[in-house]
């Protein structure tokens, strides 16, 4: 078993920082990069490090001795811990000039969501609202939307390029497409290299800036965009279109996003794909039945009230419904008996008959 306190040349208990100064000092000596470097030894050391330099892990150490599991392949490139030999495959250590790595690679090895390739640079979100009339959300429509944002310029095509103008190399990169920038940490000397925010890594930039749009590629302006409703679509829902939302130059547009609101009908409703309506009949009909006609999105279509139907019952008129990939929803009525609150005298002798005869 390891004692981690030995291999870093402390005693046990020893503090945080005496840690990190010991480990700065034996991983400058023993780094494989180094004449002096042992590989074997450079990974003891890691691991040491990967323990005592945590305070959950070092706290647990303390407590369990070489009972503790937790450092186990601390120094292990895919285990939970790091390794310096990591950033030393980015770039190497000099004794003089300390580590030198980019960011990117460090970041894509260690899973942080990857390096540049994985994560180009990409344009804005767009957000905006439209409200739509009830039936052209049920059946889908095509709505055409004006809106102000960031759009490739459409005289350079984004290159941000005069027309005709030659390339030349960047000066802030010295053609690179890179930027290396150096400073001082409790680890020595580290240069981290990141990308060139002027040629936007390509190491070279126009000679003469497109007038229209400064050089930047990108122009705010108007776009008329035509937005295809589905049919059946919700109050609330988003409907997404990639690639429509402001421009990056050298990267990716971002996303237009849609909320959609539904305007409320004067007399159907909606219940997932069944539309709802009411229907008030009067009592003859109820007791002896008829024929009504009733308002539905495809117009008006005549229902049957068969005799006897009660207060509160139910007709079902399929395929009027909201469209879905499974078909056509119903429309479903719920009838209403109206209930009169004053009689003639005539209504009343005929009524008065009814209750003689049991009903």
């Amino acid at each position: 078993m390891k004692d981690y306190y030995q291999i870093l040349g402390l005693k046990k208990g020893a503090s945080k920082d005496e840690v990190k100064k010991a480990f700065r000092k034996l991983a400058a000596q023993y780094h494989p990069d180094k004449k002096t470097g042992d590989e074997a030894k450079y990974k003891e050391l890691t691991e040491a490090y990967a323990v005592l330099g945590d305070d959950k892990k070092k706290a647990e150490y303390d407590s369990y001795g070489h009972a503790f599991n937790g450092g186990a392949g601390a120094g292990a490139q895919g285990s939970g811990g790091f390794s310096w030999a990591d950033f030393a495959g980015q770039g190497g250590f000099n004794s003089q000039q300390g580590f030198e790595f980019d960011l990117g690679d460090i970041f894509e090895n260690f899973g942080f969501g990857g390096g540049r390739q994985q994560r180009p640079a990409r344009g804005r979100d767009v957000s905006i609202e439209i409200n739509l009339p009830f039936k052209d959300a049920v059946f889908g429509t095509t709505r055409k939307i004006l809106i102000t944002k960031n759009s490739l310029c459409t005289e350079c095509t984004g290159s941000g390029a005069k027309k005709g103008s030659e390339v030349v190399s960047c000066t802030t990169c010295a053609g690179h497409g890179k930027i290396r920038e150096s400073r001082q940490s409790i680890m020595g000397n580290f240069t981290t290299v990141r990308e060139c925010n002027i040629c936007l890594g390509k190491g070279q930039v126009p000679k003469e800036r497109c007038p229209h749009c400064a050089g930047s590629g990108v122009r705010r302006a108007q776009e008329e965009i035509e937005v295809r409703v589905p049919a059946g679509i919700e109050n609330g829902e988003v409907i997404r279109m990639t690639g429509r939302g402001e421009a990056m130059p050298g990267g990716q547009p971002g996303d237009l996003y849609i909320k959609v609101g539904v305007e409320s009908h004067r007399t159907i409703k909606r219940d997932g794909n069944t539309l709802v309506s009411n229907l008030s009949v009067k009592l003859s009909d109820a007791l002896l039945g008829n024929s009504y006609e009733v308002e539905t999105l495809d117009g008006l279509v005549e229902v049957k009230v068969p005799a006897g139907i009660t207060h509160g019952e139910l007709i079902r008129v399929k395929d009027k419904g909201v469209p879905s990939e499974r078909g056509r929803g119903d429309f479903v009525i719920k009838v209403s008996v109206a209930i009169p609150k004053k009689l003639s005298k005539k209504a009343e002798q005929l009524v008065q008959s009814l209750r003689e005869e049991g009903i």
